[in-house]
């Protein structure tokens, strides 16, 4: 079987590509199945794609990208199964996907792990903006063989177009990346941490006074940020920032001895799927999370983090993980457990792999 991945980003690069499809890449080849990938961004055009200015080169990777679509058309007659990651093209309607939909008649994964039918509310307004088109998710949906969804909230979107559609939930490598465990009880200082992209920074503020209260009362602990950016300065005498880096992802991870996942609770928030959690739980180290999305389907309260509710949870838990090295270890243990037997690649590869083999034809009525 030959599979044709048209995807945003290089690869290697998004977390979103990695964590859904990338890492399960060799289990395809294992099974006898053939594929390319295939990006819409150069790596170059990626490397630039959040930096100010270099507009001019900005432009010239998207239109090249759009070369490499019309190019690509030539060979998807050879594919068995096109596997759409979000999206063809970052901007306009969905041209491409209706080709290769409805003129070729090519069997469609559509693939998607955000509310991206939604405008992102850490997005920027502008020409841009309004050319990527959110509207058109709900026609692939429609035109999909079969719909990849990263929750139940993302599923049930779907199925208003299309009853052809699955949860495939991100998951973790626990065999050969997040496969270590944080050491709870060596002495040493307390580090609450948080990671995500510039996107997700306004979901901190939800937690700057939390913490602010705590140092001011007293508990030693340092605050991390792993990211592309830094957040404004949150007012805390402990607040350290690290860039993040691929290489250094794992490693940096394990700094913390718990795990912040605050979310605002809006209707893009409610699509997310846990990754931050994932991560820190894989890795032995009790998440802390608001109750919105899918977070508390990861999340059991007290048997491997907690789910907090406004400001007085949140100090609450902090105060307890703060104090008692032996409880941080309980719960990092079940944390670490509910990832290897939920949300691993080893654990999903069975749903995975049935991606490719389910074939619902798609609604054809629009």
């Amino acid at each position: 079987m030959r599979i044709l991945f048209i995807i945003p980003y290089p690869p290697g690069q998004a977390p979103s590509q990695r964590f859904r499809f990338e890492q399960y890449l060799e289990v395809l080849t294992q099974h006898g199945h053939q594929y390319k990938l295939a990006p819409f961004l150069s790596e170059n055009s990626w490397r630039i794609l959040y930096q100010p200015g270099q507009t001019a080169l900005k432009i010239a990777g998207i239109l090249a990208g759009f070369g490499r679509r019309l190019a690509l058309l030539i060979t998807v007659p050879g594919y068995d199964h096109v596997f759409i990651h979000r999206e063809a093209a970052p901007i306009g309607p969905p041209v491409l996907e209706w080709f290769i939909a409805k003129v070729l008649r090519k069997h469609v994964i559509y693939d998607f792990d955000d509310a991206i039918w939604l405008k992102d509310p850490a997005g920027k307004d502008g020409l841009l903006g309004w050319l990527k088109w959110q509207s058109k998710v709900s026609s692939l949906c429609c035109w999909a063989g079969l719909n990849s969804c990263g929750n139940a909230y993302l599923r049930d979107y779907a199925r208003q177009f299309n009853q052809a559609a699955v949860v495939n939930p991100t998951t973790l490598d626990t065999d050969r990346l997040h496969n270590q465990v944080r050491d709870q009880l060596t002495p040493g200082p307390l580090v609450v941490g948080w990671t995500g992209t510039h996107t997700t920074l306004r979901h901190l503020d939800l937690l700057w006074p939390v913490l602010r209260q705590l140092e001011a009362e007293g508990h030693e602990f340092e605050f991390c940020v792993i990211s592309n950016q830094p957040p404004p300065d949150p007012g805390l005498r402990g607040f350290r920032f690290r860039p993040w880096r691929k290489d250094t992802e794992i490693a940096d991870l394990l700094m913390f001895h718990v795990g912040l996942m605050p979310l605002v609770d809006d209707p893009w928030a409610r699509g997310k799927c846990a990754f931050k959690a994932l991560q820190y739980m894989a890795l032995g180290i009790p998440a802390l999370v608001s109750p919105v999305g899918m977070n508390s389907e990861v999340v059991a309260d007290g048997y491997n983090g907690f789910v907090c509710d406004g400001p007085a949870q949140w100090e609450t838990a902090l105060r307890q993980l703060l104090a008692n090295p032996a409880l941080r270890a309980e719960l990092g243990a079940a944390a670490r457990r509910t990832i290897v037997e939920h949300y691993s690649v080893r654990a999903n590869t069975a749903n995975f792999l049935g991606l490719f083999k389910r074939r619902s034809p798609a609604n054809s009525s629009q």
